[in-house]
């Protein structure tokens, strides 16, 4: 991890130097085309200075009471200078990639310097992420497709009364309501629970491309790979050290919970992560996605009660239920290769 934090902080040095010189330029190019907003620029940097030396040299007793109101009118008329000539407000200043610590990596905070939440994602995505998130940028709401779940209801075959739409339309606002109310108390975990192909994975990359935007923190990890790499490391057998990142990321994603080789240490380890992330013991708001192929009656045989009694009791469950989305996918695109090929 130390290594790839001494390199991702030498690209943001380079990435934060790139912007500030592109500003430098538009600054010039601009200077050309309005010599008015040069000139306001200038007579605030001398004004500045002025003071500043008058200041010193009378030791501080001839302070100019003018000092930010003229600095003030000298900045609105630069904006309003922009703004009659088409230009935003912040046109003249560097355009950083992350605008909470300006392409730096860190942030100031009342405990003091820490690294932004912009770097730890980058860290979770090139020590962990990087496996397991495929495409992760058109895994949004927006590419999440509907129309793949049934309209009819089948009680006798899934279970349940409503349709497979019906259900996923429900998950679906459930998963936008997880997204929009993360910070608050009260806004409980995730569970998906139902067989492969019907968008369990799909529907978490979504939730953690949206939270992502909004500068959280989120780590991915299969169960198997991440209690293998916590044994593996309380045993000497690997030197990375995962578990801080589990318990400290906003949101953490649990996929193929249940894949898993099962003994008692895998579960004493599951059970710390998940009673911790529950605890939000690093007092902070954490949030946890778990999911599975297991159904709830299988996830009761497989887990001791201390598990399933957390789950039960701190998550929402959502049952996906309907026809295997890859299938159909497969099916539509035979029909449209068949298609294409009867043209000829």
């Amino acid at each position: 991890m130390d290594n790839n934090l001494a390199l991702l902080l030498k690209q943001y040095a380079q990435k934060k130097e790139r912007a500030e010189n592109l500003a430098v330029r538009r600054k010039q190019d601009l200077y050309k085309k309005l010599p008015a907003l040069e000139k306001l620029e200038e007579d605030s940097s001398s004004y500045a200075l002025n003071s500043i030396l008058t200041m010193l040299n009378s030791a501080g007793s001839a302070k100019d009471k003018n000092f930010s109101k003229t600095l003030n009118s000298n900045k609105e008329k630069k904006l309003k200078l922009l703004k009659e000539n088409g230009y935003p407000a912040d046109y003249l200043e560097p355009d950083y990639e992350c605008k909470k610590c300006n392409d730096t990596g860190y942030i100031t905070t009342k405990t003091g310097r820490e690294l932004c939440s912009c770097i730890k994602q980058d860290l979770y995505n090139i020590a962990y992420n990087s496996a397991n998130i495929y495409d992760l940028q058109n895994q949004n709401f927006k590419a999440f497709n509907l129309n793949y779940y049934s309209s009819e209801s089948d009680k006798t075959k899934y279970g349940v009364k409503l349709s497979p739409r019906e259900n996923m339309e429900k998950i679906y606002k459930l998963a936008l309501n997880f997204v929009e109310k993360f910070d608050e108390s009260d806004t409980i975990n995730l569970l998906f629970c139902g067989g492969t192909g019907l968008g369990k994975t799909f529907l978490s990359s979504c939730i953690a491309n949206e939270l992502i935007h909004k500068e959280k923190t989120v780590l991915y990890q299969t169960a198997p790979i991440m209690l293998d790499k916590i044994i593996d490391y309380k045993f000497g057998k690997s030197k990375e050290n995962i578990m801080s990142s589990i318990l400290s990321a906003d949101l953490l994603i649990i996929d193929d919970l249940g894949t898993e080789a099962q003994n008692q240490l895998k579960n004493t380890e599951l059970f710390n992560i998940i009673n911790s992330r529950i605890l939000n013991q690093n007092n902070k708001i954490t949030k946890t996605i778990i999911s599975t192929n297991l159904s709830l009656d299988d996830l009761n045989e497989t887990y001791d009660e201390r598990i399933i009694s957390r789950i039960i009791g701190n998550y929402d469950c959502c049952l996906f239920y309907g026809d295997d989305i890859r299938m159909k996918k497969k099916v539509g695109k035979k029909k449209w290769q068949e298609k294409s090929l009867a043209k000829f």
